[in-house]
């Protein structure tokens, strides 16, 4: 018996979850948003009990994000760096020629094969740039030695040569 309810709705269809402790990771936070919308496609082309062989390649995530392909290639990059994403198999030449594109893995959530998710983007820091000490000059030349005429050997009257017409 259907409950009375749900006769005559269809669903709102597929959504994207992304749990609040990936989002409050600084992998995530300080991601740019190229790189999110594709994890974000990554995420999509997850069906539940695929991770580890989610298959997109640099070329369907570029039609599908509406960029050029080799701009998603640093974004993949990206991503692997910062532990959000794993390759488990890479793009190859197949026997009869024809090219496979790269597996990937989620690192959010356990693999097809059971294995345990690495959650690696938790411990994952933005390196910090060295920070150095900066010798601001002072105005007015108060950081410099005075310096006189006398100092030199000359007179001011004999380096100032007036021009004669």
């Amino acid at each position: 018996m259907t409950r009375p309810y749900k006769r005559g709705k269809k669903g709102a269809g597929r959504h994207v979850q992304l749990p609040e402790y990936l989002q409050a990771t600084d992998a995530w936070a300080t991601l740019k948003p190229g790189p999110r919308a594709l994890y974000i496609e990554l995420k999509r082309r997850y069906n539940g009990s695929n991770n580890g062989r989610i298959i997109l390649s640099h070329r369907d995530a570029a039609l599908a994000l509406n960029v050029h392909r080799n701009t998603v290639g640093a974004w993949f990059k990206e991503l692997e760096e910062r532990g959000l994403i794993t390759m488990t198999q890479g793009p190859t030449l197949g026997p009869s020629g024809c090219g496979l594109s790269a597996q990937w893995a989620l690192q959010e959530l356990p693999t097809a094969g059971g294995k345990s998710a690495g959650m690696a983007f938790r411990g994952w820091r933005e390196k910090q740039k060295p920070r150095t000490k900066t010798v601001h000059d002072r105005h007015n030349g108060c950081a410099t030695q005075a310096v006189s005429s006398a100092d030199f050997g000359a007179s001011v009257t004999d380096t100032v040569t007036p021009t004669g017409n």
